[in-house]
């Protein structure tokens, strides 16, 4: 439904609601001209769910000025869904069954583009895509929105003078499509996914990071790389894992909102041009593929200090493993791992990864440089890369409640 000329959301909702800043206006202009320059056709809007799943509409380019100041409506039955797509809470009842009447009826909530996540996509032509953020139609925020709730974190993390800052490393599946099962009795129903399709190895794998494991899926890893510098993703190495068709991909640290963002653009990135490619990625932590290994998401993490810049996870003299900050902070997550680890691995799929004596963990504890302990401290005196990896993830998780947790 049309909310207001030229919009497909609701007039001036930005404005209306103390959304907009002068910062927000001047990016939002800038993105303009980059789709007018750049030609595009299409800006595709998204939003990450509860589940990590990017949703969203694609709009004619014409709309994207719009859409930056109206905003782009959506149907609430989106935030209600499992991972199967089907929603299982009640929208027609009062209060949706959450007791707010915001969702109930299927009503409209409002995506808001956030500028500063402009992309053009390089595998679809002339086509924009940006990242944004969930409102219901009164201006509150959803409070659902995983986004949201990683920011509001990283601003009380900012008021105390620190800043969480993440670094990335992914493991997925890039296998070969050989019958995509699209045959009218393969499209499954509603909450009952539709057929697998049938696939092939892309390599056969046991041939942990070998030259010439490598140059076999290099075409795809390479392509994989040219989507991610296109995509100003800070990639830095791409791997051949241990497993048949398993790749590792890792990324620079940087701030943790930004590397939230990042892996959620990265996911869809991956499926996308490879399904382009006749190629099927998942970054399901052990798809059910005869003889392949569980994939984890590895996330190295540090604390600094934004007056001075001083990495607060250093130690002072090398018979300590980590600063006692970054000890204080390691304590914390072995504290709470038990219930965090419900964010870390959302699906029942991530617990078959869980083995003894693996590079996956299968208890509570922490170690110095040690890929059997949930928590791998790696530091040094006066080394400014000290950090902290954090191996209990599966790569299939929301980043934003993963990072958070």
């Amino acid at each position: 439904m049309v909310g207001g000329k030229g919009s497909t959301g609701r007039s001036n909702f930005a404005q209306r609601f103390g959304l907009d800043s002068a910062e927000r206006k001047a990016a939002c202009a800038e993105v303009v001209k980059q789709i007018e320059s750049a030609g595009l056709d299409t800006i595709r809007l998204s939003f990450a769910d509860q589940h990590g799943i990017l949703r969203g509409k694609s709009l004619v380019a014409s709309e994207a000025a719009p859409a930056m100041t109206n905003g782009c409506s959506m149907t609430s039955s989106l935030l209600l869904k499992d991972t199967s797509h089907k929603t299982v809470f009640p929208v027609w009842q009062k209060g949706a069954g959450l007791g707010l009447s915001a969702l109930q009826g299927a009503s409209d909530f409002i995506m808001l583009p956030d500028p500063a996540t402009f992309r053009i996509l390089p595998w679809a032509a002339n086509t924009g895509w940006m990242l944004c953020d969930i409102y219901f139609a009164d201006g509150a925020p959803v409070p659902f929105s995983t986004r949201k709730l990683l920011q509001d974190a990283c601003k009380e993390l900012a008021d105390r003078g620190r800043q969480l800052v993440i670094g990335l490393e992914v493991e997925f599946h890039v296998f070969h499509i050989e019958d995509a099962k699209r045959a009218n009795g393969d499209a499954g129903s509603m909450g009952l996914p539709g057929a697998a399709p049938e696939v092939s190895l892309l390599t056969r794998g046991f041939q942990y990071l070998t030259e010439v494991l490598s140059d076999e899926v290099e075409p795809v890893a390479d392509m994989l790389r040219q989507v991610c510098e296109d995509l100003h993703l800070p990639v830095r190495s791409m791997e051949v894992e241990f497993g048949p068709s398993q790749l590792e991909f890792t990324f620079a640290p940087v701030d943790a909102m930004e590397a939230a963002d990042n892996m959620i653009l990265f996911r869809s990135a991956v499926k996308q041009a490879c399904r382009r490619k006749g190629l099927l990625a998942t970054f399901m932590c052990r798809p059910k593929v005869e003889g392949v290994f569980s994939s984890g998401w590895h996330m190295h993490q540090s604390l600094v200090d934004t007056n001075t810049g001083a990495n607060l996870f250093t130690p002072q003299d090398n018979d300590e493993v980590l600063s006692q900050t970054g000890r204080y902070f390691t304590g914390g997550l072995l504290a709470h791992a038990a219930a965090s680890t419900l964010f870390a691995c959302p699906t029942v799929n991530a617990y078959k990864r869980f083995q003894p004596f693996a590079l996956a963990p299968d208890r509570i504890c922490w170690a110095r440089d040690n890929k059997g302990a949930m928590i791998r401290a790696i530091a040094g005196a006066g080394d400014p890369a000290s950090r902290i990896e954090q191996r209990i993830g599966e790569p299939g998780a929301n980043p934003y409640l993963y990072i958070m947790s």
